[in-house]
């Protein structure tokens, strides 16, 4: 099964270098401009079904119109969400912004992206990545 990353960025040069990047590495690569244009987004609980996952990894910048990526993050947790590979991209990280996203295990990282750093993360993460998970289908209707 290929690995899946979502990606929130507003905008779209760092989407496209993330789909390259992903893409390149035989991942499924899923990108909004913000956290409302994803269809998962509208459902009060998380709606992966027990034992499923909506993807490997997720990454987001912190600041999008219309939403802040650690209050996404906080709200998927509320949610329910049993996503544990986050990580956050900004071009200039506040000291409460880095205090809350370490509260929620989130690796960080600046604006332009540090290709290199970004490997070394995602090449750690994958090593924890069983192949028998298994990930939400997001082609079957989502019914909010």
């Amino acid at each position: 099964m290929r690995r899946r990353v979502v990606i929130f960025d507003d905008e779209p040069p760092i989407r496209g270098a993330l789909w390259i990047f992903f893409d390149q590495r035989n991942y499924e690569v899923l990108t909004f401009p913000e956290p409302s244009a994803c269809p998962l987004h509208v459902h009060q609980q998380c709606p992966c079904p027990e034992g499923t996952l909506c993807s490997d990894l997720v990454i987001s910048d912190v600041n999008m119109f219309g939403k802040n990526g650690i209050d996404y993050i906080e709200e998927l947790m509320k949610k329910g969400c049993r996503q544990r590979h986050f990580a956050l991209m900004s071009g200039g990280f506040s000291e409460v912004d880095q205090e809350r996203a370490a509260k929620l295990g989130c690796a960080l990282f600046d604006k332009p992206l540090n290709m290199d750093a970004l490997t070394v993360w995602v090449e750690s993460v994958e090593k924890t990545i069983l192949p028998e998970r298994k990930l939400f289908d997001w082609a079957r209707k989502i019914v909010a």
